[in-house]
């Protein structure tokens, strides 16, 4: 590719947590209040369950050609990822492309699920993202009107495009 410039995608989803669970309910570097979590509960996964996180860190990881989020974490329960929140695992994610010849430029990223409304909250949730990435994170949110496991209300998703660069292009 002549202008070095490369393109990533990801995607992540993750079921709430049981009923009788306390967790927290994390997306985009934020923790939710309940009552703007419209009910839910956290979302079950060995991290903090950000999938809008998880999904940017997948996009960025493909744009570099450096595998994804599993190469960068691992998976499990004993995971290098887990227990992490989502702003500590996108300054991870940072540090290792940037040591390996990457610059971030940007990264957009859309939350599909019925709770919370990330409108609500969006210039904060892409304030912390960007933060956390070095680089401009715009967030979106949309609903499946009904259909599939976010329609329900089984869970969220989240699906990510990153724009990347071997650093030495950056101005």
């Amino acid at each position: 590719m002549a202008s070095g410039i490369s393109v990533g995608q990801g995607f992540d989803a993750h079921r709430f947590a049981d009923a009788c669970s306390d967790r927290e309910f994390w997306l985009a570097c934020m923790r939710w209040p309940e009552d703007e979590a419209r009910g839910f509960r956290g979302l079950d996964g060995d991290s903090d369950g950000d999938v809008a996180a998880h999904a940017v860190i997948d996009a960025v990881m493909s744009a570099c050609g450096l595998g994804d989020i599993g190469t960068l974490f691992g998976v499990g329960s004993d995971s290098a990822g887990a227990g992490l929140h989502g702003d500590e695992m996108l300054r991870i994610l940072r540090e290792y492309v940037t040591a390996r010849g990457w610059s971030i430029v940007s990264a957009s990223v859309a939350v599909v699920g019925n709770a919370p409304r990330v409108s609500v909250h969006r210039g904060e949730a892409s304030t912390a993202m960007s933060r956390a990435l070095g680089a401009t994170v715009s967030i979106t949110a949309t609903t499946t009107d009904g259909m599939g496991f976010t329609g329900t209300g089984e869970g969220v998703a989240a699906i990510a495009s990153a724009l990347c660069m071997p650093a030495a292009h950056r101005v």
